[in-house]
C-alpha cells in the first residue's frame, strides 16, 4: 500500500501554511508516497495554478515538456517514470480552449501509454461547459468532450461549478464538482464594508437559485431582474420551430396543431428593492460582459448605489475590461479557476480570489482515499 500522505487542514476558510521543513521532505517523497502532479499546460500564465497547488501539498510539478510546433500540433513529452502512479494533471483553460483541449488529451493518453495507475484531471473550468444541450441541428459538444477524455485515459474529473450540474452524466467516470460559493462568500463578508445593507441580485429568473442561495446564507435580502434587457440560454433558438413553415405548403388535416401565440418579454422589472443598498450580482461565468453592464445600470436607476459581480470563472472574453472599467460596475470578483491577469491589468476593478486551497485538499483526499463530504460542507444543491 501507498504510504498515505497527511498535511495539516483546518477548513475551506483556513491558509494553508505547511511547518518549516516540511516541504523539503514532502518534495523527496512525492514519488515514493504513489502520486505525481503535471501541469498540461504550454504557456507560462497558465501554470500559475499549478504552482500554487503543489505548494500547498508540499511536492513539486512532474516533470513534462508541453510545447506546440511551428504547424501547429501539440507535442507532450513526459520526463519521469510514472509506472503505477497516480497522476494529477492540472489544466486551466486560457482563451486559447481548443489548444487547451488538445494539451490536456495529449497528456493523458501519454500517461496512459506510460502505465500511469489512475489519471485523474484537475480542471477548474471545464470547457464546452455552456453546449451541453442540443440546439437546433447542432451537437451536445460538452458530452463530446467527455468522451473523449475517457478514450484518452482519464479516469477521474475534479472540476468546480459545471455551468450545469446535469454535465456529470456524461462521464463514465467519476465527477467532483467542487463549489467555489464559501470563498465568494467570505469575501462578501470580510471585503465589503457594511454588507448587511446589501441585496444579492439574479441578473435573469434562471440565476435565482443561486441568488436565492447566497441570501440565505448571508441572510440577506434577494431581488430578480426580468424583462426584455435579459438574455439567456432559453431565449435561444432550440429548433422547435424546425424546418420552418413553408406558405404553400400541403399539411395533413389531421396533424394541424394549434397556433401558438409569439413569445414576448415583459418590460424590464427588478422584483426586490434596491433603493439605497449594495447590490451584489452572482453568476458562475462572467464572459461577455454586456448583460451585466446593462444589469448594472438597471440597478442604478433603481437607487442602487454600489454594485459588486460575483462570479466563479472570470473567462472575461474580447472587450469585457473596457466594457467593466467604463460601466457602473464597481468592483467584479473572480476566482483563479481561469487564468486573467491580462485583463486585471487592463481594469483595476476585477479583483481574484484564490481557491487553490480546496483544490490541494481534493487531491490529498482522492488520493488517500478518504471522503469528500468535508469539501461540501454547508453547501446546497443550488450553488
Amino acid at each position: 500500500m501507498p504510504r498515505k500522505l497527511l498535511l495539516p487542514y483546518k477548513s475551506v476558510f483556513s491558509h494553508f501554511r505547511a511547518p518549516r521543513g516540511l516541504h523539503d521532505a514532502l518534495a523527496m517523497n512525492a514519488a515514493r508516497s504513489g502520486y505525481r502532479v503535471f501541469s498540461a499546460n504550454s504557456t507560462a500564465a497558465s501554470t500559475e495554478l499549478a504552482k500554487k497547488i503543489t505548494e500547498r501539498l508540499g511536492a513539486e510539478l512532474g516533470k513534462s515538456v508541453v510545447y506546440q510546433e511551428t504547424n501547429g500540433e501539440t507535442r507532450v513529452e513526459i520526463k519521469e517514470s510514472v509506472r503505477g502512479q497516480d497522476i494529477f494533471i492540472i489544466q486551466t483553460i486560457p482563451r486559447d480552449v481548443n489548444t487547451a483541449v488538445m494539451e490536456l488529451l495529449i497528456m493523458a493518453y501519454a500517461l496512459k501509454t506510460s502505465c500511469a495507475r489512475n489519471i485523474i484531471g484537475v480542471i477548474p473550468y471545464f470547457p464546452y461547459s455552456k453546449q451541453s444541450k442540443m440546439r437546433k441541428r447542432g451537437s451536445i459538444v460538452c458530452k463530446l468532450l467527455a468522451s473523449m477524455l475517457a478514450k484518452a485515459g482519464l479516469t477521474h474529473i475534479i472540476t468546480m461549478d459545471l455551468h450545469q450540474k446535469e454535465i456529470q452524466g456524461f462521464f463514465s467516470f467519476p465527477v467532483d464538482n467542487l463549489r467555489a460559493s464559501p470563498f465568494l462568500l467570505q469575501y462578501i463578508q470580510e471585503e465589503i464594508p457594511d454588507y448587511r445593507n446589501a441585496v444579492i441580485v439574479a441578473k435573469s429568473p434562471g440565476a435565482a437559485k443561486r441568488a436565492q442561495s447566497y441570501a440565505e446564507r448571508l441572510r440577506l435580502g434577494l431581488a430578480v431582474i426580468h424583462g426584455e434587457a435579459q438574455c439567456t440560454e432559453q431565449d435561444m433558438d432550440d429548433g422547435r420551430h424546425s424546418p420552418p413553415m413553408l406558405k404553400n405548403a400541403t399539411v395533413h388535416p389531421g396533424l394541424e396543431l394549434p397556433l401558438m401565440m409569439a413569445k414576448e418579454k415583459p418590460p424590464i422589472t427588478v422584483v426586490g428593492d434596491v433603493g439605497g443598498r449594495i447590490a451584489i450580482i452572482v453568476d458562475d461565468i462572467i464572459d461577455d460582459v454586456e448583460s451585466f453592464v446593462a444589469a448594472a445600470e438597471i440597478l442604478k436607476e433603481r437607487g442602487a448605489y454600489k454594485i459588486f459581480v460575483m462570479a466563479t470563472h472570470g473567462l472575461l472574453s474580447a472587450d469585457a475590461p473596457r466594457l467593466i472599467e467604463e460601466s457602473s460596475i464597481d468592483e467584479v470578483v473572480v476566482t483563479n479557476t481561469v487564468p486573467h491577469e491580462v485583463q486585471k491589468l487592463q481594469c483595476p476593478k476585477i479583483k481574484t480570489v484564490d481557491i487553490s486551497l480546496i483544490l490541494s485538499e481534493a487531491i490529498r483526499r482522492i488520493h488517500n482515499g478518504e471522503s469528500m463530504a468535508y469539501l461540501f460542507r454547508n453547501i446546497t444543491v443550488d450553488d
